[in-house]
């Protein structure tokens, strides 16, 4: 691996952060939200995070226009690769595979007043915690300052191997 594509998988990285930000701050936006288009209350999202680069169909064309381009060739280096124990080639990075929505059954408030309120003057509401939400947000947070402190060091790691170059 290069120091270039290790910047890629940083970069994924930080991308599948960032949208696990959004996805928190959408959760913490909805807490109160007890209809949706869909009927009920809002479901509180979660991601989920996976290996490699995503789109399974595009990772196959580009490993195989890498083997079949040969070794020393642009395309060979084309798709950034880990190498595992054994051998193995597998894609760097890291993807969003799916946002899910948490299967908990909404909260029951005693509220007979509100328009959304059952025959027996219960409201159901989102199963949020804010604690919950802002643990992962920090978790997000933290994550995507980590992954940017190692593209800055890679830009400098860059930096001096051209500085050993020119002289």
């Amino acid at each position: 691996m290069n120091l270039f594509e290790l910047m890629e998988t940083s970069g994924s990285a930080m991308e599948a952060e960032r949208m696990r930000a959004e996805v928190v701050a959408a959760n913490m936006a909805n807490a109160e939200t007890t209809r949706t288009a869909q009927g009920g209350p809002y479901r509180r999202q979660e991601v989920v995070f996976a290996a490699g680069r995503g789109d399974p169909d595009f990772l196959d064309s580009m490993t195989s226009a890498t083997e079949n381009a040969g070794a020393g060739t642009m395309a060979s280096a084309a798709l950034p690769t880990l190498g595992l124990p054994d051998g193995t080639a597998v894609a760097s990075g890291v993807h969003i595979a799916q946002v899910v929505q948490d299967p908990s059954p909404p909260l029951k408030r005693y509220d007979p007043g509100h328009p959304d309120a059952g025959p027996d003057g219960y409201v159901a509401y989102p199963d949020i915690n804010p604690l919950t939400e802002m643990v992962d947000l920090m978790g997000a947070t933290r994550a995507y300052e980590l992954n940017g402190s190692a593209v800055q060091a890679e830009k400098g790691m860059i930096a001096s191997a051209l500085e050993i170059a020119k002289s």
